[in-house]
Order: structure tokens, then C-alpha cells, then sequence
């Protein structure tokens, strides 16, 4: 059935929809599958993303009319429609009142996804008003008050450097709280890695303790402070605060320095808000832990990296990894640094839309996946800057030094970009920097052509 007469209206123009402050707009890539028109299948994904159904039922009124979905543009040749959905289509707690993310994914990414008539359908950006805005969490905790905790201006505090437990899964206790005192000697943060929780042969209630005494050996021992970022991802919402509370209770007076890490696409919205109330006073670490299922570029449904991370900052992520813009393992491209930019800034252009945020808190674009000190000059000049927290596992533990040789390398690579300098020239001046390279030679050629003559290595 063409719907296109009631669910598009291509005389709207954008600049009036977002004047007009009511509708959340969306952007998709969509193709029809074979045999079917396109704004016909626009069309019905407007009317199952809101009032709609494939047929006409004798339930609707001049009033359900009144809160349709509307198609209001499409490119054909691009692949490209944009549907407006007014707000009062989205629920809201009956608490208080508070806009919730899992009804906006559920009009504008649910029933759509399954539709016959439709080939392709991803969505690329989003738009949300600021009446509704104002109606979502946002962060509570941002870097600026991390850069407090590490002893730094909050304006400004640039680049912390972290890693991730690595091996990922294995470890027993004493050795896991002995790779984080390793590398807490020359770093500022450390995050679980995302499987890590309470296996059988790593309970949570005997390793934390004994992370809690690395800590406090290692800021003894530097006279800086330190940051844990601890796996609290559950299935079930008690399972999830019991996990909070003891991690919180074993570090004591050292909390603040406590974030909690949550995998919040395979969790859900329901388990970053959960960590976002109820636990206002830590950093919200948003792990994104199979995203690429549906974000990937190969995927021809669901919505982008650069959606997923928008969305992370409506919920109150504090911070989320971003990829590493090509410069690590993960798929990307340098072009990513759109995403950080969008959840740093208080105004910024999208694919599609440009976003006002009216001083909602920003959520810090976290770089992980085989970052080394020799690709982070790189991806600081791509960027634009250094205030990131960067998890570097194998540019860490795979330095030949150590750990600690391995976060120093980290931060010295930030002070190389910053300074201008020549990486060649920085690392004659700067032990760990240097060792960097021998520690990553196929980088190194890669990167930096002739570097073992340059820098006196003849191996």
C-alpha cells in the first residue's frame, strides 16, 4: 500500500522544522529492495516508525493524524531520506518527567529495520530540538574534572594517557593488580578491558582489593594520582549496583578516582542510565563493545558509529571510544574525527544537521585499538588536539622497557606533537619515546623511513 499521500510531505522545508522546535529529524541511507518505489518505501518507514501500520485501520483519528512521522525529503540518487517525527511521539518517565533513549531507538530504529520493501536502511545523523534536549541526562562527570583529579588545569588539560589489563582474559588476581602497578608508574588511567568482570579464576572481590593496593603503592610511589575505570556491566540491574557498591566501598577515600565502564551497546540504554543515576559522582565510561555488528560500514542497516556516539552524549556518557580515526587496528578513517567533535563541542556540524547542545556537559572521545606512541603524533595532527584519553594495551605492555617505559612513551609522544617537533629528533632526547620505536618496528619503517641510521640502532 503507497502511504506517501498521508507519511511524506515534501513541501517542508528543514530550516522551518528546526525553527519550529518540535520535531526530531532524522537522516537515513535507504534503498528500496527490488520492485518497490522510493517514496513509497519512505513512506511506509515513516509510518512504521510512528503512527503506522501497512494497512488502514478504523482506530485512527483527525488527532493520531496530528502526530505522524513525515517523510519532508528525499535525493533518490544519493540514497538519501529524511523523515521529521514530532516529539510528543517519544515516551517519557512517568518519575519525572525525563526523555528516554530506548524510545527514540525504538520509532526510529525499530519495525524499520524488518521491513520486505526495504533493501538497505541506516541512519547517519539526527537532530533533536531543544525543548526535548533539555529532557535527556547528558553527562554529569566530564574530563574536566579527571584533569582536576590528576592535579591539572581543567581548561585545557590535555592528553591522559591509559591502557587496558592486557591479556584480556587470563590474568589471575595478583598478576592482573601487578600489570596495572606496572604500568600505573609512568600512566594516569587504567580501564578493564571490556570481557574482564568476575570470572571464576578472577573474582572481583579478590582482585579488587589488590588493585586498590596497586594504586595506592603507585601514587605513593610517583606522588601523582590515579584512575581505575572498573567493568561494571551486568545483566542484571542488582547484579550491576552490588558490583558498583563493593568497587566503591574497597577504594574508600579514594572513589573519585573510581570510573565505571559499562558496555553499552550490548547492555542497552537501560544499563548507562542506570549507571548515570545512580551513580552521578563517577565518570560514565561508555565501552561500545560489538557496535560494528550494526555500525560497520559493510553493514547495510542500522545507524553509524558517528549515531551511536551522539546517542552516548543524550545519555549521559561521560566518555565513549571513538575508533582511531585509521590510526590504530579498527576499521575508521581520518574523517572520524567528525564524531569527536560532535560530543566535545557545544556546536557542531554533523553529516546532516547541525547540533546546539546549550551547555549540556561534553563526553570525551576515548582512542583505543593498537594505538602506540609512534601513531598518536599522527592522530593528535588529524585531530587537532590532545584532550583524549587514549587506551593503549599493546603500546603499553608491548614496549620493550616496560609498562611504565610504555605510558611514559605514551605522554612523551603527546609533548613531541604539541612542542611541533620532530618525532626523529624528540626521540634522541627522550629515552622512552626512542625505544618506542624498536619496540614497534614495523611502525617505525612504516612511519618514519630510515629511522635505525637516524637514531644509531643497528638491529
Amino acid at each position: 500500500m503507497d502511504q506517501s499521500n498521508r507519511y511524506s510531505d515534501l513541501s517542508l522545508k528543514e530550516e522551518d522544522l528546526i525553527k519550529g522546535d518540535s520535531h526530531v529529524l532524522v537522516a537515513y541511507h535507504m534503498q528500496p529492495a527490488a520492485g518497490y518505489g522510493y517514496l513509497a518505501t519512505a513512506s511506509h518507514i515513516a509510518a512504521e516508525s510512528s503512527t503506522g501500520t501497512n494497512v488502514e485501520v478504523c482506530t485512527t483519528d483527525d488527532f493520531t493524524k496530528g502526530v505522524d512521522a513525515l517523510v519532508y525529503e528525499i535525493d533518490e540518487a544519493k540514497g538519501v531520506m529524511k523523515v521529521a517525527y514530532p516529539i510528543d511521539l517519544f515516551d517519557r518517565n512517568i518519575t519525572d518527567g525525563r526523555a528516554m533513549l530506548v524510545s527514540f531507538l525504538t520509532l526510529a530504529i525499530g519495525n524499520n529495520q524488518g521491513q520486505g520493501d526495504v533493501k538497505c536502511l541506516k541512519m547517519h545523523d539526527f537532530w533533536v530540538p531543544r525543548q526535548l534536549l533539555r529532557l535527556y541526562d547528558g553527562p554529569a562527570k566530564d574530563i574536566t574534572d579527571l584533569w582536576e583529579i590528576l592535579g591539572r588545569s581543567r581548561v585545557d588539560g590535555g592528553y591522559i594517557a591509559g591502557t587496558i589489563i592486557k591479556p584480556k582474559l587470563g590474568l589471575r588476581p595478583e598478576p592482573f593488580a601487578k600489570a596495572a602497578y606496572q604500568f600505573w608508574l609512568g600512566g594516569d588511567f587504567i580501564k578493564n578491558d571490556e570481557p574482564q568482570g568476575n570470572q571464576v579464576f578472577c573474582p572481583t572481590k579478590k582482585v579488587i582489593p589488590l588493585v586498590v593496593d596497586a594504586m595506592k603503592r603507585a601514587m605513593d610511589e610517583t606522588g601523582q594520582a590515579k584512575i581505575f575505570s572498573a567493568n561494571i556491566t551486568a545483566d542484571d540491574h542488582y547484579e550491576m549496583l552490588a558490583r558498583a557498591d563493593y568497587i566503591l566501598e574497597a577504594f574508600g577515600p579514594d572513589a573519585n578516582k573510581v570510573a565505571f565502564l559499562v558496555d553499552g551497546y550490548v547492555g542497552g540504554p537501560g544499563m548507562v542510565t542506570t549507571a548515570r543515576r545512580q551513580y552521578p559522582g563517577q565518570y560514565l565510561h561508555y565501552h561500545r563493545a560489538g557496535h560494528g555488528a550494526v555500525t560497520s560500514p559493510s553493514a547495510l542497516r542500522g545507524y553509524t558509529a558517528f549515531v551511536l556516539a551522539k546517542m552516548s552524549r543524550l545519555q549521559g556518557a561521560s566518555g565513549i571510544h571513538v575508533g582511531t580515526m585509521g590510526y590504530g587496528k579498527m576499521e575508521g578513517a581520518q574523517d572520524d574525527r567528525n564524531i569527536a567533535y560532535m560530543i566535545e563541542r557545544d556546536s557542531a556540524d554533523g553529516p546532516y544537521y547541525h547540533q546546539e547542545w546549550y551547555g549540556m556537559k561534553p563526553t570525551t572521545p576515548i582512542i583505543s585499538g593498537g594505538m602506540n606512541a609512534l601513531r598518536l603524533p599522527g592522530f593528535f595532527q588529524n585531530l587537532g588536539h590532545g584532550n583524549v584519553i587514549n587506551t593503549s594495551g599493546g603500546g603499553s605492555y608491548g614496549h620493550i622497557d616496560s609498562p611504565a617505559a610504555g605510558a611514559i612513551s605514551l605522554r612523551q609522544s603527546y609533548e613531541c606533537w604539541k612542542a611541533g617537533a620532530d618525532p626523529i629528533e624528540f626521540a634522541k632526547e627522550h629515552k622512552e619515546f626512542a625505544r618506542a620505536f624498536e619496540s614497534f618496528p614495523g611502525d617505525a619503517d612504516k612511519l618514519f623511513p630510515g629511522w635505525r641510521e637516524k637514531l644509531g640502532v643497528h638491529k
